[in-house]
């Protein structure tokens, strides 16, 4: 039994170690992806770091230490109402991101073809780049932390369940029409086309991260889970009953979440025993 209960450990460890890496290996190919491809092909990056990017070139200022200073007010927010953990995550990403982009920005690479193919190309790879590390529990746009923060005061304020794709939609239509006007239409152009690229890519490898998502549990021992779910998610669950062939009577408990809550959902159901879980993307709740 001891021994079972130190391998379950070291799992929880290795898992906790290789989701770091994997945050880490995310940051360093969003960041070659935009000093090295979208940068010197007149395209941007979206969300907060496509703002850091229109200050550094309108200004002058230090790209990574501007992309930094734009970042931090949604770090310390995501603390405030996302929770340590997930900070944490957000700052390591930031972290290794803005040193990714003082570093790669000193090395010369020229990628020889045309900037729609190189703009198509940086864009998949920063897509890559980021589904590693929203995958992973992570963060290094704070668009999504803005987003996350609006839909959780708004669902916590009306009792509903809110998607963040309208609220991540208009924060980009917002830095693209900045882009047009500040900089010149071809840069808002291929921005557009990085943005199309890279979304494409992490609904791919993360099951549409902005939607909302139904988690299924099947558990004999429903009570302490769900006031685990209240106490640190602040969610309501729908409980039922329900019979297994094998296992006889159980209670089947749902509750829907966001992406970024999802992983403070498994830390919850890693602590408890017995359980069968499914994780279900929604398209839409009608009440």
């Amino acid at each position: 039994m001891e021994k079972e209960k130190w391998t379950k450990k070291l799992n929880r460890v290795f898992q906790k170690i290789m989701s770091y890496l994997m945050i880490i290996l995310g940051a360093l190919l969003a960041s070659f992806s935009v000093a090295c491809i979208l940068l010197p092909n007149d395209a941007i990056d979206y969300g907060t770091a496509g703002v850091a990017i229109i200050i550094s070139k309108l200004t002058g200022i230090n790209l990574s230490l501007t992309v930094l200073a734009v970042f931090l007010p949604f770090l310390a927010a995501g603390v405030l109402i996302l929770g340590r953990g997930f900070a944490f995550k957000a700052a390591v990403g930031t972290a290794v991101y803005t040193v990714g982009l003082e570093f790669f920005e000193k090395i010369p690479f020229t990628l020889n073809t045309e900037h729609f193919l190189a703009v198509a190309f940086g864009g998949a790879l920063l897509g890559v780049g980021l589904s590693l590390i929203l995958r992973n529990g992570g963060c290094i746009d704070g668009s999504e932390i803005f987003a996350n923060i609006f839909v959780k005061l708004l669902s916590d304020k009306t009792g509903k369940n809110f998607s963040m794709t309208s609220i991540l939609i208009v924060f980009n239509a917002g830095v693209y029409i900045a882009v047009f006007l500040l900089l010149n239409r071809n840069s808002a152009l291929l921005s557009l086309l990085v943005y199309v690229v890279a979304t494409i890519i992490i609904d791919h490898f993360t099951d549409r991260f902005e939607a909302i998502k139904q988690v299924t549990i099947i558990t004999k021992e429903a009570d302490e889970l769900v006031a685990a779910i209240k106490k640190d998610l602040r969610k309501t669950c729908t409980i039922m009953d329900s019979y297994g062939a094998i296992a006889g009577e159980n209670k089947t408990i749902i509750c829907y979440v966001n992406y970024f809550e999802l992983t403070k959902m498994r830390e919850i159901i890693a602590k408890h025993k017995g359980l069968f879980t499914t994780v279900t993307t929604i398209d839409e709740i009608i009440k």
